[in-house]
């Protein structure tokens, strides 16, 4: 199998829509989502067998510490699996082989990193590659909506019911305050665990930027009976696929279950489009409430030097203990700027 860089200007982005294991992370508009927030560059390339276009690979490249890597996708960038779309039999360790040969060959890359949702662990062994994974959940939305609403544990029903009997309404966002609306929301559920947000309010404005007039993404806000915004949360989804992007909620208004009421409106939001499956975006004990079966996608990466993998896995350990510091900095800083405050108004 053969793979050919596509030059920007000719890709063909309706034809690669086409296919039918296409996922938003593949489309144009996500791609210059990451391109923008990683300062990165969207790499197209055709995969020909025996002279005939078999698919096609979506990635991006950037350089960290003067090492170039081809990601697709690449930890921090918010975006679960890109990968390839062939047509049907096909196989994906051979074009993932290909692609390999042009990362290095055409590309001049130091270290790559592939994950694609129809991937077997054997697709990338065969050729070397490290095996990590992608563990999220996926619920079945070919099920009735009945049975949806059946598969989630009796708490969970009952949360949906307490949201609408208390008045919660879940609506289509579209204005220009929803990214600010959502940030908000998004740093009270990290302080509630000591942490701050992996990403910043930049990332989702530009999200919304790209995405807001594909028809592409749901953003919901629920409101209390006051009319006050007390959760949001991303939705993307294209063809088979539905995503569970991002959700958040003031701890003060969880009571009212809002969370659990914007579910089960993305759910039937996204079946009534024609989506087969809801992946929801990783892990999480809290998922399996809502009646989703735990799913893993191999994440495959390779470099051409060792030196370049033990870079890559510290930086993940750095960023991971940077978040945490980040976390409890913000928790002290809170804790001295409370106190005079108490002290006053205990005087009062």
């Amino acid at each position: 199998m053969r793979c050919t860089l596509v030059n920007p200007t000719d890709v063909n982005w309706e034809l690669l829509d086409s296919f039918a294991d296409r996922t938003v992370f593949q489309t144009r508009q996500w791609l210059e989502f990451i391109a923008e927030t990683q300062q990165a560059t969207p790499v197209i390339a055709q995969l020909e067998q025996q002279g005939t276009v078999v698919g096609f690979f979506s990635g991006l490249t950037f350089s960290r510490l003067g090492i170039k890597i081809l990601g697709s996708s690449f930890p921090g960038w918010t975006t679960p699996y890109i990968g390839f779309n062939l047509l049907p039999g096909i196989s994906r360790a051979e074009a993932l082989g290909a692609v390999e040969r042009m990362a290095w060959d055409d590309l001049k890359c130091l270290h790559m990193e592939v994950s694609d949702p129809a991937f077997k662990v054997e697709d990338g062994q065969a050729l070397g590659f490290t095996c990590e994974f992608y563990t999220s959940y996926r619920t079945d939305l070919t099920q009735s909506e009945e049975q949806l609403f059946k598969n989630m544990d009796s708490a969970c029903r009952r949360c949906v019911r307490k949201a609408e009997k208390s008045g919660v309404v879940i609506e289509e966002a579209h204005d220009e305050s929803f990214a600010e609306d959502y940030y908000d929301q998004l740093k009270d559920v990290f302080a509630k665990q000591g942490l701050v947000p992996t990403y910043n309010l930049e990332r989702v404005r530009a999200l919304v930027r790209h995405l807001g007039a594909t028809g592409r993404v749901l953003f919901v806000r629920a409101r209390d009976p006051r009319g006050n915004s007390i959760a949001t949360g991303i939705f993307p989804g294209f063809n088979k696929i539905a995503e569970f992007w991002g959700n958040a909620s003031y701890r003060s208004s969880q009571i009212l279950r809002p969370n659990e009421a914007i579910q089960w409106y993305v759910m039937r939001y996204w079946k009534s489009r024609g989506a087969q499956i809801y992946d929801w975006g990783g892990e999480g004990v809290y998922k399996e409430k809502y009646g989703c079966t735990v799913h893993r996608v191999p994440w495959f990466t390779k470099s051409r030097y060792q030196i370049v993998s033990t870079l890559r896995n510290e930086a993940r350990n750095m960023f991971a203990r940077k978040q945490r510091f980040l976390g409890w900095l913000k928790g002290e800083r809170d804790e001295r700027n409370a106190a005079p405050r108490v002290l006053e108004n205990a005087g009062e």
